[in-house]
């Protein structure tokens, strides 16, 4: 495949940086702003990235979110091995990566970015970004995701922290989603995990409620890390290779 020179309008750059508290080795991350107004025909053909059917029946929005996922992909692969590809979509909606690497693709409004290493390194990545949900939008949200304990401790948190608390845990439990699924292959929900704790610095830990395998059981503990910037938080969940 070849590399094209130019990149569209509505992704006018592309952005290799860190934005999150731990830096992960062997990762690399790729980010650029995006904006639908600007999506112009034949852009997906003049970036060499062939969109799906669900996705040229889509709105501008979702076309472009998508093509900057996928612009993001392959320059994130780019740089750590110099191959050029373009994940599919496969089946189940998720990216489809090269076997001997594992990423993820994540989008909010106006921003994406996507993340990929080695297997060697690490056996799965799942990356999630959420603008931060209002004070109302959280509260109405809160019971569809979080736990009866997590209600509890939200319920005794300092009020300005609710939309925080609530925005965080949707992202945390994404990024969980995305990181265990390719290894689980099994769909679970927001009440299947719970968020343990989390700090101003940018770390958390969430526990699994539900047996997804023989390893990824009820008990399970995972580390994340997040970043919350701009109003927007990203999170990230990492399972090294070897355990």
């Amino acid at each position: 495949m070849n590399q094209p020179t130019q990149l569209p309008a509505c992704c006018p750059a592309l952005q290799s940086h860190w934005p999150l508290p731990q830096a992960l080795p062997g990762a690399v991350l790729i980010s650029g702003t995006f904006d639908p107004t600007q999506l112009a025909e034949g852009d997906f053909q003049r970036c060499l990235i062939d969109p799906p059917a669900s996705i040229q029946r889509s709105v501008a929005k979702r076309q472009t979110e998508y093509l900057a996922g996928r612009l993001c992909a392959r320059e994130a692969m780019l740089r750590l091995d110099g191959r050029v590809h373009v994940p599919l979509i496969g089946e189940d909606r998720a990216p489809v990566w090269p076997e001997d690497l594992c990423g993820a693709i994540t989008h909010s409004t106006g921003w994406a970015a996507a993340i990929v290493a080695n297997t060697l390194q690490w056996r799965s990545l799942g990356m999630d970004t959420e603008n931060l949900l209002t004070h109302e939008r959280a509260a109405r949200l809160a019971a569809e995701i979080l736990t009866t304990d997590e209600l509890e401790r939200m319920a005794v948190a300092p009020e300005d922290q609710v939309a925080q608390c609530v925005t965080l845990t949707f992202s945390l439990k994404e990024s969980l989603f995305k990181a265990l699924y390719p290894l689980v292959l099994k769909r679970f929900y927001f009440h299947d995990a719970e968020l343990l704790e989390w700090s101003d610095e940018g770390a958390a830990r969430l526990r699994l409620k539900i047996d997804l395998s023989p390893e990824w059981h009820t008990g399970k503990t995972l580390e994340a890390q997040f970043s919350m910037q701009h109003g927007q938080v990203l999170s990230l969940i990492s399972i090294p290779a070897t355990l």
